[in-house]
C-alpha cells in the first residue's frame, strides 16, 4: 500500500493522475487499510467494518462521480439515482471477496497483477489513456514486490489489511476506467472471474444450505484444490493459467464488442461455475 502511494503521489505531482481519482484512491484506500490493520491486530465487529467500508465506497464514488452505465444493445443504460447505491455494493462485495478469496500463498497477489497488467494492455490497446496505465502498472509493481515475501512458501501474509485495500482499489479502477471510456466496465467483469465466481457461488451454497454464510470456513473450490493438490503453488499457478488463457481473450472481446458483453461475460463464466460446483462435490 505504501509503495503504491508513494508513486500515486508522484504520478499526481507529474500531472499523469487527475486529482479526483487521486484523492478518491488515497483517501478511501487509507480507510480500508486502516481498519483491516487495526481487524488483523485486534478483532472488530463486523458491523463497525461494514460501516468503515460502506464511507470508504462513498468517498470514492462522490469524487470520481457515481457508477457507469451498462451498454447493451447499442445502448448505454445509466443506472441514475441507484447507480451511488449500486456502487457501493459493488464495492464493498468486491474488497470482501478478495478478502475471502485471499486464503493460501500467492494467490491474490498474482490474481491482483494479472488484472491489473490484462487492464492496461487493453487500455493500451485501444490507444486511450497513458496515466491511467502508469497507475496500473504503480499496483502491479508493489504487489510484485510483496510476491517476493508472499509467495509459497510465504513469508508474510497480506492479511485484512492487504486484500481489502487491494480489492477497494481494484473496484474502484473497475468503475473509474468506463467512466473515463478507457476500458468497458465488462471486460473488468470477466478479469475479476475467478474471485467473483468462486466467492458467489460458495456463498450461495452456504447460504441454500442452512449454514451460517459470514463464519470462517473452507470450502472455497480454491481451498478444495489446494487440499487435493496438496499445493499452494499448483493453485495459485493454475489460476493463473485459467486467468490468462481463458478470461484475457473474453475480456479482449468485451472491450473490441462491448454491446455483446454480457454474452461474453455468461460464456467466460460458465466453466468457472462448472468447476466450482465439480469441485465441491470431490469432498462432499
Amino acid at each position: 500500500m505504501l509503495g503504491f502511494y508513494l508513486a500515486l503521489l508522484y504520478l499526481y505531482f507529474n500531472g499523469q493522475v487527475g486529482l479526483n481519482l487521486f484523492v478518491a484512491l488515497i483517501g478511501s484506500g487509507s480507510l480500508v487499510a486502516f481498519i483491516g490493520f487495526w481487524d488483523d491486530h485486534k478483532h472488530i465487529s463486523a458491523r463497525y467494518r461494514i460501516i468503515v467500508h460502506c464511507g470508504a465506497a462513498a468517498w470514492a464514488l462522490a469524487w470520481i462521480h457515481g457508477f457507469p452505465g451498462i451498454p447493451a444493445n447499442g445502448v448505454s443504460g445509466g443506472i441514475e439515482w441507484l447507480g451511488f447505491f449500486v456502487g457501493m455494493l459493488f464495492l464493498v462485495w468486491f474488497l470482501n471477496l478478495f478478502n475471502f478469496m485471499d486464503g493460501i500463498d500467492g494467490l491474490a497477489g498474482l490474481e491482483a497483477i494479472f488484472i491489473l497488467l490484462s487492464a492496461g494492455i487493453l487500455i493500451e490497446f485501444r490507444g486511450e489513456s497513458q496515466g491511467f496505465v502508469l497507475i496500473l502498472i504503480a499496483l502491479a509493481a508493489a504487489c510484485f514486490g510483496f510476491m517476493f515475501w508472499n509467495w509459497p512458501p510465504a513469508k508474510i501474509f497480506m492479511g485484512d489489511v492487504g486484500s481489502g485495500f487491494l480489492g477497494l482499489i481494484l473496484g474502484i479502477f473497475a468503475i473509474a476506467a468506463p467512466l473515463e471510456q478507457l476500458l468497458p466496465i465488462w471486460s473488468w467483469f470477466i478479469l475479476f472471474g475467478v474471485f467473483w465466481v468462486d466467492a458467489t457461488v460458495t456463498l450461495l451454497r452456504r447460504i441454500l444450505s442452512g449454514d451460517c454464510w459470514y463464519e470462517p470456513h473452507r470450502i472455497h473450490a480454491y481451498q478444495v484444490a489446494s487440499r487435493l493438490l496438496g499445493s499452494h503453488k499448483r493453485v495459485s499457478l493454475l489460476v493463473t493459467l485459467i486467468n490468462i488463457t481463458w478470461l484475457f481473450s473474453f475480456a479482449t472481446f468485451a472491450s473490441l464488442w462491448p454491446n455483446a458483453g454480457a454474452v461474453w461475460l455468461v460464456v467466460s463464466y460458465a466453466p468457472l461455475v462448472g468447476l466450482v460446483l465439480w469441485l465441491a462435490t470431490v469432498e462432499a
